[in-house]
């Protein structure tokens, strides 16, 4: 079972869930922080840092949703992935 597998996992809402808001968002924040560590290393490396900042967009508008839908899961999965606001 690999990463991917075991965060759908533990944010999923249903058994047969993949594509939740929830889950949305937290392969969204494996792959920002990925990417971010990659662009410590790499400072000149400006087309990752466009999708790296796509990405921190798309996040973004996916807990603006879940907050206006239904702010107990937004509250649970901020903290889960320790997301500040």
């Amino acid at each position: 079972m690999g990463s991917k597998d075991k965060t759908i996992e533990g944010f999923r809402v249903h058994d047969k869930d993949t594509g939740s808001a929830d889950v949305q968002i937290a392969l969204l924040t494996e792959r920002i922080n990925a990417l971010t560590e990659h662009l410590q290393k790499n400072k000149k490396d400006h087309s990752s840092r466009r999708g790296l900042l796509m990405m921190v967009g798309q996040r973004r508008r996916l807990l603006d949703y879940l907050h206006t839908k239904d702010a107990p899961r937004y509250q649970t999965v901020t903290k889960k992935l320790k997301l500040r606001k």
